[in-house]
Formats: C-alpha cells, structure tokens, sequence
C-alpha cells in the first residue's frame, strides 16, 4: 500500500473513530460487493479504511466521477485509493458503469458501492437504484455484504467542506446473493432490508 493510502486510512480512522462490528460475518479477501448506505463523501474513505488491510488492499471504492475527478488534492486522493470514478451524466448501453466495474475488478478485486446512487440528505435509506442487481446477474458467484454505516453525515455534514470529529459505528453483516428466480424487485427490498437490519442492531 502507498504512503498516501496508509496515511488517508489512519487519518479516516481517527477522525471518525469508527466501531466496526462483523455480524455474521469476517473479513475475507474473497471477492465481495460491500453495499452500504450513503450520508457523506467520506463514507468510501471510512468504509474502505476500517478493513482489514490484506482486505484493503483488494477493495475498490466505486465514487462519483463529477465529485472526485476535481481539483489537485481529490485526483490525488482518487490515484491512491484506486477509486473506481462513475460518470454519472454519461451513462448509455455503450458505456454501462456496470460492465466497467466487472471488467475493473476482474478475478481478485472487491468493490465498495453505494445503492441509493446519491447521498441522502435527511440520513434515511433511500430506494436503492438497480446497478446491485444487474452486477449479481453478470456474477451470481459475488458475495454481497450489506454494510450500515451511523453517523457519517454528521461527521461531514452536506455542503460542509471540513470533517468534524465524532465517533461512528460501521455494521458489516452477513453475506447474501441473488437468488434463482427472484425478480429485480424482490432482490433490491431484500438487500436495502439487509442494510436496514443493521441499523436495527445499533
């Protein structure tokens, strides 16, 4: 791992002073989707910096390319981090985020995503979008571990630029999959309700 990567991690880590609870699960350096819930433009980082570093160095946080493409200091950030960038207002059959994620991650690599597509403003999971669903059509073998994260939008509140310092919590639960036959619909309920379940475990 690079001096950046290492240092953006400590610095995560004790900003946020995460809590990182396995609930029915353990770290793993098989090939996952984490798929959490999204308050603030630190979430990838934090997430990304509370695993275990055999398992951080095969994990890809997937962000936002209009956000994360700006400025000397987020490109820098985006190198270091392999951040996955999405260009979110150039999406067409041609140039599908969804076969660009499978084709990054190739046979080894993990991805952190974040369902909802956007961050929420009010803190409530919102509908989740079906980018989740069509990566467990392409790689049904993927696990896909639901993770809650509490209190992230008020370490880095909306419109705010500087963190402020506050403990936070990042339940990581049990591995799931798409099942035979279940529908699109079916399938993003039941992964919005894995993430749900956590928070109701705080």
């Amino acid at each position: 791992m690079n001096l950046t990567a290492a240092t953006l991690s400590f610095c995560a880590k004790l900003l946020c002073g995460a809590k990182i609870r396995w609930i029915n699960c353990q770290p793993d350096i098989c090939q996952r989707i984490y798929f959490a819930n999204h308050t603030s433009h630190l979430d990838a980082i934090v997430l990304w910096s509370s695993l275990p570093k055999e398992v951080r160095v095969l994990t890809r946080p997937v962000a936002a390319k209009d956000y994360w493409d700006k400025g000397v200091v987020r490109r820098h950030i985006t190198k270091a981090l392999k951040l996955l960038l999405i260009d979110r207002h150039e999406i067409t059959a041609r140039r599908s985020p969804i076969q660009l994620m499978m084709n990054e991650i190739g046979q080894t690599d993990s991805l952190i995503v974040f369902p909802e597509g956007g961050r929420s403003a009010s803190g409530e999971l919102g509908e989740f979008k079906s980018g989740l669903y069509y990566m467990s059509k392409k790689r049904p073998e993927l696990e896909l571990v639901p993770v809650y994260m509490d209190n992230m939008n008020r370490v880095l509140p909306r419109g705010e630029i500087l963190p402020v310092p506050l403990l936070s919590c990042i339940s990581i639960g049990a591995p799931m999959w798409l099942e035979a036959g279940e529908s699109k619909v079916d399938f993003l309920e039941r992964a919005r309700n894995a993430v749900l379940n956590l928070k109701s475990e705080d």
